[in-house]
């Protein structure tokens, strides 16, 4: 099935700034007809070579994955998924000319593929500021509920100066994943706090006197 990088299972790791999303395979065939259709029968190679490519990635025998996605790509040349992974894998080692290449190239077949827009906005987060933010932006317009995404935003309009605009980003973000209001940083962390029902046991209620 494929790995959605707003769920669970992404390879997140904010607290060092290797903020990468994880691998994402084609999803599932619908029909066995399919089999018997010569394009479609190219599909499912591609999608079991998919498959093999994550489980090399899993396996850590990147330079055999990197081959299977280049495999993926002459069955199916804008099989966005194979251009994702080999973004992520390129990122994953700072060749960042390659990721952004193979970005743009999933983005020309899917414009609103969020974890290819969210992936290129944090190679242009620190040298391009306002392009990573259109790109934030464009994720989350596809995503609303991409949490992490509307977190950089965050990070991004700090750095502008953009406190205002900043700090409702970052509430965004922990309204969706509350686990995020640590890494807000300590001028916008009580802004952004999560909110809490009140204790119903600690209320009181007003009463009137009678006359």
């Amino acid at each position: 099935m494929r790995r959605m990088w707003t769920g669970v299972g992404v390879a997140l790791t904010l607290a060092t700034g290797a903020v990468v999303w994880a691998v994402t395979t084609h999803a599932d065939p619908t029909s066995n007809d399919a089999v018997l259709d010569h394009a479609n029968g190219k599909m499912l190679a591609a999608d079991a070579l998919l498959e093999s490519g994550l489980l090399q990635i899993r396996h850590q025998d990147i330079p055999n994955a990197k081959v299977t996605f280049k495999r993926v790509l002459a069955l199916d040349p804008k099989n966005k998924f194979a251009w994702y992974n080999l973004g992520v894998l390129a990122q994953n080692e700072g060749r960042q000319a390659d990721a952004h290449h193979a970005y743009d190239t999933a983005l020309k077949t899917d414009s609103s593929y969020t974890s290819a827009l969210f992936n290129k906005a944090l190679l242009l987060e620190t040298g391009d500021p306002d392009a990573a933010l259109n790109l934030l932006r464009r994720a989350v317009a596809a995503d609303p509920k991409a949490s992490t995404a509307h977190f950089h935003i965050g990070e991004t309009l700090a750095r502008k100066g953009l406190d205002k605009q900043a700090r409702a980003a970052y509430h965004q973000a922990v309204e969706l994943d509350p686990s995020l209001h640590s890494h807000v940083p300590e001028a916008f962390g009580g802004s952004a706090a999560p909110y809490r029902a009140p204790d119903e046991s600690t209320e009181t209620t007003e009463t009137t006197e009678s006359s």
